[in-house]
């Protein structure tokens, strides 16, 4: 079952169409309809294209959330061989936020982690809808760690809307752990490839996202906060989230201006939710790209001041101007 957005609905009642045409003829051997729903199903091509064109800002925010969208634990399954799962901090408890552990992307070893939203209501809940708590980003450290013991590189998938904010992940130092990851995202000496795959929200993104290369599947948003938030805080209106993503600037293509990112990774027409094997495919030669051009260039000390050097001239062509 198709799981349609709002901006979408005109396309839900043209597709509708066509399968209850089907649906007809499939009751009734003798009807052909097969024109018709031929002809309803171009209309529909064309529509989706002209939808998925020029797109504002806060429909690539629903893209983004799509549910269908695949999710860290599909590009895992799917890109890499040989996936063992490391579990725990090691302190506290084990994080189903995040996920991660060795494993092998072509001829590459590999530490590959990031968050998993889940797929159905038990997974959600189970993953947390995706939202760390500090033992998440502890077990983050804990696998960067290990990367950087052995000279593994790192990919992290990032897709969160923010780290948790509840009272226990407080309690238990959630802006301590997370701006330790961040520090160890800096300072590690392993190349660190990161790839925006949905939602990449505020500081529970960036301590995954501290990366050598930065790249954005083209309907992904990445920022300081979300639009509904950003609305609650400058307008005391949630509902004036559409403004606050525009002038969030959130969107793959304006953050790749900006200089934040490095790449973009191009989506299927209609969003990775319609193209969910061509977009994974599409996300791992990136990755084999860019993790063979890192092991290339530089190494160890090299590395590092290049990571650091890439963060501490965001904004400086800005503030030149």
């Amino acid at each position: 079952m198709t799981n349609y957005l709002e901006f979408e609905k005109p396309l839900a009642e043209i597709e509708g169409k066509a399968e209850e045409l089907r649906a007809l003829a499939r009751a009734n051997e003798e009807m052909d309809v097969e024109a018709e729903a031929s002809a309803l199903d171009k209309k529909a091509e064309t529509l989706l294209s002209e939808l998925y064109t020029d797109m504002t800002a806060w429909r690539k925010c629903q893209v983004a959330r799509h549910p269908d969208r695949p999710h860290c634990r599909d590009y895992i399954e799917a890109l890499f061989d040989e996936y063992t799962p490391l579990a725990g901090d090691r302190n506290f408890a084990d994080d189903h936020a995040v996920m991660g552990g060795l494993a092998r992307i072509g001829d590459i070893p590999v530490v590959v982690m990031g968050q998993e939203k889940g797929h159905d209501t038990k997974s959600r809940i189970e993953r947390n809808f995706g939202m760390a708590r500090p033992e998440g980003y502890r077990k983050a450290i804990r696998l960067m760690d290990l990367a950087d013991r052995f000279g593994l590189p790192i990919v992290a998938l990032v897709d969160t809307p923010g780290a948790y904010p509840g009272k226990g992940a407080e309690e238990r130092g959630q802006s301590e752990a997370i701006a330790r990851a961040t520090e160890r995202s800096l300072n590690v000496k392993s190349p660190v490839v990161s790839v925006i795959i949905g939602e990449g929200g505020s500081g529970g993104a960036v301590a995954l996202a501290t990366a050598n290369t930065v790249m954005m599947l083209e309907h992904s948003i990445y920022s300081v906060i979300s639009p509904e938030g950003c609305a609650s805080i400058l307008w005391k209106d949630a509902e004036k989230m559409r403004e606050a993503a525009e002038a969030l600037r959130l969107t793959a293509q304006d953050l790749k201006e900006l200089g934040v990112i490095d790449r973009i990774i191009t989506e299927p027409v209609g969003g990775a939710q319609r193209g969910r094997d061509e977009t994974i495919a599409a996300v791992g030669r990136a990755l084999e790209v860019e993790l063979k051009a890192l092991m290339k260039q530089a190494k160890g000390d090299a590395l590092l001041k290049a990571r650091r050097e890439k963060f501490l001239k965001m904004g400086s062509k800005g503030l030149a101007a």
